[in-house]
Parts: structure tokens; C-alpha cells; sequence
């Protein structure tokens, strides 16, 4: 096994996780297997408690592990399903070497941070490493390893620790550090400046890790006279020091390390250079092209309860840029702040309320992603409402499938004070109850969590022809509340249609109107599934639908023609992209628009 470790310099917030999916992405096109692992040096268990505030979205797994953002970053770059314990975190480690102790292991020795602690993160490291998450039986080739925060942190220490020992426990050949450091420029001066990243190598050093490799983010590219004062004060060569800097997507970054020879730096590291092939990366390229060239846009409006800040949303957004680039649309995201919808907002402050509701009604499609707690919900509701009444494509994600069940009963069934009991648990119509086998006490890991099978009751629906007429799908979920089985004959008399099922048809999960263009409400998470080039097939009927391309979409079958006339592989003049569940379909022609990172407004 070889180890690459990505470590982050300077400030935090560089890239280190858009980095250590590039490189891993890199090497798995030279013909390696690749792994990763994320170390966050937090406390908490998982990150299921963290509010989105806090650390981002939690990204949920197949086996229900609630985790870091970053490794949603490392299943869409590299295609993978990792596992909850690919994410280490410090309250992970303390908890099972406290239970060790517990239980007598350590043969009534003084437990301490060394060597017990960090023996315990060595050996979570070569465990996990080995574990296959790319469907293949056996061990990778190589495990990319990133360790969160920045060098200097306190919480960081015994990792830190741990990984100089690992180093040596390995040995050199096996081991290969990555450092990602700030290279400003000022602008009085108008110059790179490279003390900020010669004072993060050497607090490395200090700390017993030697990186094998810098990877430099600013601007523009760095200039040779700043390579050169870098190896001569960090000790690494100039052929090592690569420059990451500002590009249109995140879609280049594993470009440029290609381009700059990254991946025969870290080839001669890891003494693969007789084993690894050159990097494959046409379609990659390609796709990264139709980023760039693409200007057409679909706006879609994302009703949430955190659209302060987009990594809350951040694999709803990666899924949505998945299907516009398949359905040839520049992203436009309108945030809109779900309260700012309501009416207590339109009498205190009128102009934030019309705003909002301009937003709305400019949307080619309308998007409520899951969220908890009851803050904006009323406004979610009127979201919901506006695109049943308009005929405006919809897409509910487990607490917008809620809601879009609320909205349909209380204006449609005239059940007026219908709720869920989330938001009011004496309300006399509950359409969403709690569910009997969810801990009250407990909140931690204690949800509906990770994949679940959902089968199809209506064999001509468009979820089921978007998902290429199968007749299950396997998504990941994470929620405490579901549609009240009890309402579920009276909601679908009223019009309603539950078209998908879990294992018992007790359990709602997904939901039509077969009235409406598109309108679709799921209790599942598609978003967690989504992949370049495989985009989910919700998310692709949502930008069908709102670009107008639905019906020509669920017509068609056979292969999508990825890549317009000018832009070309050296292989090919198209790609084959199949969606979610593997199943191709054919798009009608015509020239289609996308950006790399969409336009967040």
C-alpha cells in the first residue's frame, strides 16, 4: 500500500479537499486503485449533529456514516462509495481507545496520547486503507490521505504525530506528503510573496514531516524566480512545486496537475513509475471544455433554510451541474431565503419580501432541499404552492417532499391546519408524523440513515422512465420524519401520487402529480449519488424539465452526445454518459449552455 498525505498550510479554506480528490482522480487515471481517508480533528463523533453553519453539509453515506463534505468531493471525483470509517475524527479515536481501556486491552498500563492515541490512528489508517470501495475485490493501490484544519492547530497535534510515525513505519517509497500553502500577492507590492509558505513548511518540518511536494495556490501561476526562493528555503525541488491557481471549475485542478507533471512527482515518490501508465483523462478534459463553452442559461430557485451559506448545499449544487451540463444549460442558482417568503417578512420588511418572491417567479424551476427545525417553513410551503399552481418544474429532497405533501392538503384537501408534527405536534391533520423506530432521546447517528431500496408502484411515471424503467432504486436517506401512511389513500384520492415505495408500501418515498409538467418530491437524498458525467436522474428531469427538453428526454434512448462539434477527444468526438443507475438516454440536439461552478446569485 502507498500513502499520499495532504496536509494545508497558511489559512484555512485552500482547497486541500479539491486537491486530494484531483490528485487521487490523477492517479486513478495513470491505472491505479485509489482510496481516501479524511481525518478531522473535531471532537464530535461524526458531523450528524454540526449544523450546516458550522462545517458545511453532512454528506451521508451508503452505510448511513454521516461525514465531512470532503469525502462527497472524493466519491464524485473518483466514482467510489467509501465508508463511515474513511472519515476519522478526534472524538472517533479518544472513544475507541477510552472503550479499550475500559475493557482492560491495555493490561493496566497508563493510557496516554503516546503512544496509545497515536497508535490507535496508525492503525485506523492501515485498516480502512485496505477496505475496497470502488467495487473491485482487494486492496487499492493507493490511499490519499487528507488531514483537515491547518498546520499549527492544537487538535491537529496527535494526528500530526501520528502520521511522522506512520512515515517512518512505512518507509520512504511508500509515503509522500503533499503540503498545500498560500502564495499572495499584495497589492501595494503587485508581487508573489513566498514567506507564508516558507514558515508553514518549516513549522512542518518542525513537527517531524517533510513534504515531498508543494502545491501552490494563488492567482496566477507562479512566477520561476518564486520557485526558485521556494526550493531553496522548503527544500523541494522545482520540478515538485506546482502551481494551483484560480480557475473557471474545479473541473481544471486535476489538469493542472497533469499538465505540471504532478502525477511523475508522485509516481517517482511512491516508486511507481514502472507500474502507472499516462494519465487518461479525455473525457475529463472534454467535459471541463463544455464547462467553459457553455453560456444558455436555466435559472432555478433553491428555497432552503441555509442559503446563507452554499456548501450547506453543497452536493444538491454538484447534482444540479451534473444535469445542466448533460442538458447543455448554464447553472443560474437563485438563493432564496425560505422566511423571506412569508408574511411576517412582507409587513417588516417589504422590499426583502418582493425580492424573494421576484426570485421565484423568475425560476425556470423550483428546488426545496432537506433541511430540519421550523424556521421558513412556511415559506417552503408557499415555494411549493407557486410551482404546483404555475406549472413550474419541482423538486422536493426529504423535507421538500414534505412539504410539498403539507402544501397539496392544505389547499387542495382543504385540510387547512394540516402539518407536520415536527412543527406542530398537536396539529389535527398530521401528514408527517414522526417514525415509531427513531430514538426521541438520542439525536447523534440515530435518523433513517444511508442506502435504502425504493420500489416502483407505477410503472409509467416519470421518475420511473427517468430512472430508465427499473424497478427499484437504491438512494441514500437521512430523516426522523415520513408522510403519515394513515393519510396516504385520502392524498391520493385528492390526486397525489405516491409512485414509489419502500420494501413494505408502508413507507412513502416518492411522489408525482400527474397533473402537473414536473413535480416531484422524494424522501431520499439523489443528490449523494450524483456523478460527473452520471448526473442523478431527478436532478436531470428537474433541469430537463426546466429547460423544456422533458418530453424529448423521456422519448429517447440510446446515448447522449456530450460533446458539441468544435470540441473533440483525441479519441473520440463524443461520450457516452449514462445517469445514476447506469441506463443512457439520448438528448435532442441543439446547442445547450453550462458553467463549471454555476452562477450562485
Amino acid at each position: 500500500m502507498k500513502y499520499i498525505l495532504v496536509t494545508g498550510g497558511v489559512v484555512s479554506g485552500l482547497g486541500k479537499g479539491v486537491t486530494a480528490s484531483s490528485v487521487g482522480l490523477l492517479l486513478k487515471a495513470c491505472g491505479l486503485r485509489v482510496t481516501s481517508i479524511k481525518i478531522d480533528p473535531y471532537l464530535n463523533t461524526d458531523a450528524g449533529t454540526m449544523s450546516p453553519f458550522e462545517h458545511g453539509e453532512v454528506f451521508v453515506l451508503d452505510d448511513g456514516g454521516e461525514v465531512d463534505l470532503d469525502l462527497g468531493n472524493y466519491e464524485r471525483f473518483l466514482d467510489i462509495k467509501l465508508t463511515r470509517d474513511n472519515n476519522i475524527t478526534t472524538g472517533k479515536i479518544y472513544q475507541f481507545v477510552i472503550n479499550k481501556e475500559r475493557k482492560g486491552d491495555y493490561l493496566g498500563k497508563t493510557v496516554q496520547v503516546v503512544p496509545h492515541i497515536t497508535d490507535a490512528i496508525q492503525e485506523w489508517i492501515e485498516r480502512v486503507a485496505i477496505i475496497p470501495v470502488d467495487g473491485n475485490e482487494g486492496p487499492a493501490d493507493v490511499c490519499v490521505i487528507e488531514l483537515g484544519g491547518t498546520i499549527g492547530d492544537i487538535e491537529s497535534m496527535p494526528f500530526i504525530e501520528a502520521l511522522g510515525q506512520f512515515s517512518y513505519c512505512v518507509g520512504p517509497g511508500n509515503f509522500c506528503l503533499i503540503h498545500v500553502s498560500l502564495v499572495p500577492v499584495l497589492n501595494v507590492v503587485g508581487e508573489q510573496k513566498t514567506k507564508p509558505t516558507q514558515h508553514s513548511v518549516r513549522g512542518l518540518r518542525g513537527l517531524g514531516l517533510t513534504p515531498n511536494i508543494l502545491a501552490c495556490r494563488s492567482a496566477l501561476p507562479l512566477e520561476d524566480n518564486v520557485k526558485e526562493k521556494l526550493t531553496q528555503f522548503c527544500h523541494v525541488p522545482a520540478s515538485n512545486i506546482l502551481t494551483l491557481y484560480d480557475v473557471p471549475n474545479i473541473w481544471h485542478v486535476p489538469l493542472l496537475l497533469r499538465d505540471q507533471k504532478g502525477h511523475e512527482a508522485i509516481l517517482k515518490a511512491l516508486n511507481l513509475q514502472g507500474v502507472a501508465k499516462e494519465p487518461m483523462l479525455d473525457e475529463w478534459t472534454a467535459r471541463a471544455k463544455i464547462y467553459d463553452a457553455l453560456s444558455d442559461p436555466v435559472r432555478i430557485a433553491m428555497v432552503g433554510k441555509y442559503t446563507g451559506l452554499s456548501d450547506s448545499y453543497l452536493s444538491v449544487l454538484k447534482a444540479l451541474l451534473h444535469a445542466s451540463v448533460t442538458c447543455r444549460r448554464k447553472l443560474v442558482v437563485d438563493w432564496v431565503p425560505a422566511s423571506d417568503l412569508e408574511d411576517a417578512t412582507a409587513k417588516e420588511e417589504p422590499d426583502v419580501h418582493k425580492k424573494a418572491c421576484n426570485l421565484l417567479k423568475c425560476a425556470d424551476g423550483v428546488l426545496v432541499p432537506g433541511g430540519f427545525g421550523d424556521r421558513g417553513v412556511e415559506g417552503k410551503i408557499l415555494a411549493a404552492k407557486y410551482a404546483r399552481e404555475n406549472n413550474i418544474p419541482y423538486l422536493g429532497i426529504c423535507l421538500g417532499m414534505q412539504i410539498s405533501v403539507i402544501e397539496f392538503s392544505r389547499h387542495v384537501m382543504n385540510l387547512r391546519d394540516a402539518n407536520s408534527t415536527e412543527f406542530d405536534p398537536n396539529t389535527k391533520n398530521p401528514c408527517v408524523i414522526f417514525m415509531p423506530e427513531v430514538s426521541t432521546t438520542h439525536m447523534g447517528g440515530t435518523m433513517r440513515l444511508g442506502s435504502r431500496r425504493t420500489y416502483f408502484q407505477v410503472k409509467n411515471c416519470k421518475s420511473a422512465k427517468l430512472y430508465g424503467n427499473v424497478k427499484f432504486v437504491d438512494e441514500r436517506h437521512r430523516h426522523r420524519y415520513e408522510v403519515n401512511p394513515d393519510m396516504v389513500v385520502q392524498l391520493e384520492r385528492s390526486g397525489l401520487a405516491f409512485v414509489g415505495k419502500d420494501e413494505g408500501g408502508g413507507r412513502m418515498e416518492i411522489l408525482e402529480l400527474a397533473s402537473h409538467p414536473f413535480y416531484v418530491g422524494v424522501q431520499f437524498h439523489p443528490e449523494f449519488m450524483s456523478r460527473p458525467g452520471k448526473p442523478s436522474a431527478l436532478f436531470l428531469g428537474l433541469i430537463a424539465a426546466a429547460s423544456g427538453q422533458l418530453d424529448a428526454f423521456l422519448k429517447a434512448d440510446g446515448q447522449i452526445n456530450l460533446l458539441p462539434p468544435e470540441i473533440s477527444t483525441s479519441n473520440s468526438s463524443s461520450l457516452a454518459i449514462s445517469y445514476q443507475n447506469r441506463h443512457a438516454k439520448r438528448l435532442s440536439n441543439g446547442h445547450y449552455n453550462e458553467n463549471g461552478n454555476g452562477v450562485h446569485i
